[in-house]
């Protein structure tokens, strides 16, 4: 049964070593930024360094690992319907809304939807590492330059990940706007014995 989350919301919970992680964009060009940790060591958590030093590509999709900052696996990508996600860019913030947007009132943001709703696991705020987003569109140019651009996933498309250890994970649906093309929807999960 998929679990959903609200628009510009986040939600925590243990993928056990052989499960599955369905994360489903429903509506299409929502983003979803994930964090995760081992679940018997909260030091031990999903590095983008490391997973872009080990595939080789920052185009990270089916077939590739997602490792830790201990150069363990964490996850195995073995489906990815969209093909376009991204490891470089940080979970959007309070900070980041001020600092990029020069947004001064109060904004909802990934981070916040991360550290809070991880904290019944034990994780502060400052343990929260870059997130692989699922599904975000960033573009580089020929300069070095980054654009976030209109996601590619459409209405229904999916990512599936297998856990290779026990993993307390963070998930969002992406609270800012630039990565959703300036709309907000929910995203689904599952976690499955089976794929």
């Amino acid at each position: 049964m998929s679990n959903r989350i609200p628009p510009q919301s986040g939600a925590a919970f243990v993928v056990k070593k052989g499960e599955y992680l369905k994360v489903t964009d429903p509506s299409g060009e929502q983003v979803s930024d994930m964090v995760c940790f081992n679940q018997h060591d909260k030091k031990e958590w999903l590095s983008s360094g490391k997973t872009l030093d080990y595939c080789n590509t920052l185009l990270i999709t089916k077939g590739h690992s997602l490792y830790s900052n201990r150069s363990n696996i964490m996850f195995d990508i073995v489906e990815d319907t969209n093909g376009r996600n991204d490891f470089l860019l940080a979970p959007c913030s309070p900070e980041t809304f001020k600092i990029i947007y020069g947004t001064t009132d109060y904004h909802p943001s990934c981070f916040e939807n991360l550290h809070t709703n991880l904290e019944k696991y034990g994780i502060t705020p400052d343990e929260i590492p870059t997130a692989f987003n699922i599904f975000m569109n960033v573009q580089f140019a020929p300069d070095g330059t980054l654009s976030v651009d209109p996601p590619l996933s459409k209405a229904g498309d999916y990512v599936v990940l297998k856990a290779e250890m026990d993993l307390v994970v963070g998930l969002t649906a992406c609270s800012a706007e630039q990565s959703n093309n300036y709309s907000f929807k929910p995203i689904e999960y599952e976690v499955l014995d089976n794929f």
